[in-house]
């Protein structure tokens, strides 16, 4: 068999007959115009079609390149809109924590007034039981900042118990809603005495039990309970909470009833300690006689 030879051309050759055929061309059409305008016609009338969809097309390309651009635009504004969503949903948390905490300080001013006459030191709570109640809990102050076993507890409106562990920089409180506690009560409208019991199942009503009112006492529900002259650990005067559903006791000598006490004690944050011992003050008054 014969190889076949192969022609080669140099492509500087190609691209110069390619301009050469160029402008024979445009010379061509600008000297025979008129001649050549069917020739014309014939061609724009294949070319038009072939050019309308090269332009859908390149419409739809472009129209999709747009549409990637705003997609991409929304992608990147969606995310800092998300951004700034997350930082204004984390102020608006501080500054709901910030109200809280001026809350709770407005609330504490106002208990430091009604009780002035006692000194007074502020806490904060920092550990409880596992249960829903602060029945027992810690507080961040101790023996360091002057307090003591069996100094008052308050919160709220009134009494939320007494110091029964006291650290270098903490101390345990039990409030008066613990299954242990009793205190000695009074009636502020008729000084007729009463003991108020803690009772974890009942606080889950709201209330705790008040027993040993003398039947003869003239009391309603509604009427505030304070701590009385004669209880050996809280000073007089400190409200306990409300009474309600006071009835004769089986033994028809004494009434009973419930507490609902004037401390929330399903949530406590901050608390005051007045920093005076009620035998100290029994014995300043012994001394002032």
């Amino acid at each position: 068999m014969k190889r076949r030879t192969r022609i080669s051309i140099e492509p500087k050759y190609i691209l110069a007959s390619c301009t050469a055929l160029c402008l024979v061309i445009i010379l061509v059409s600008f000297k025979y115009s008129d001649g050549l305008g069917p020739i014309k016609t014939s061609v724009g009338t294949v070319l038009s079609p072939m050019q309308k969809g090269i332009n859908s097309i390149g419409r739809y390309i472009s129209d999709r390149v747009d549409d990637l651009k705003n997609i991409q635009s929304l992608q990147s504004e969606n995310k800092k809109l998300k951004e700034e969503l997350s930082t204004i949903s984390y102020e608006n948390k501080i500054l709901q924590q910030d109200k809280y905490e001026l809350e709770n300080l407005r609330n504490l001013y106002q208990l430091d007034q009604k009780y002035a006459s006692y000194p007074k030191v502020a806490a904060r709570v920092i550990s409880k039981e596992t249960n829903n109640w602060y029945n027992t809990f810690l507080i961040d102050k101790g023996t360091e900042d002057g307090l003591a076993v069996d100094m008052n507890v308050l919160a709220g409106n009134g009494l939320v118990g007494i110091i029964t562990e006291a650290g270098k920089n903490y101390s345990r409180v039990r409030s008066i809603i613990d299954d242990s506690s009793n205190v000695s009560g009074m009636f502020l409208k008729t000084s007729d005495t009463c003991i108020v019991t803690g009772s974890l199942k009942l606080i889950d009503s709201g209330l705790i039990q008040v027993s040993h009112i003398s039947k003869d006492a003239d009391v309603k529900d509604g009427y505030e309970i304070v701590t009385s002259n004669i209880s050996d650990k809280y000073l007089q005067g400190i409200l306990i909470g409300y009474i309600s559903d006071i009835t004769v006791d089986a033994n028809n000598m004494t009434k009973s009833g419930y507490l609902t006490p004037a401390v929330n004690f399903n949530r406590l944050d901050t608390v005051l300690i007045i920093t005076e011992l009620k035998e100290n003050t029994e014995e300043l008054k012994e001394m002032m006689k």
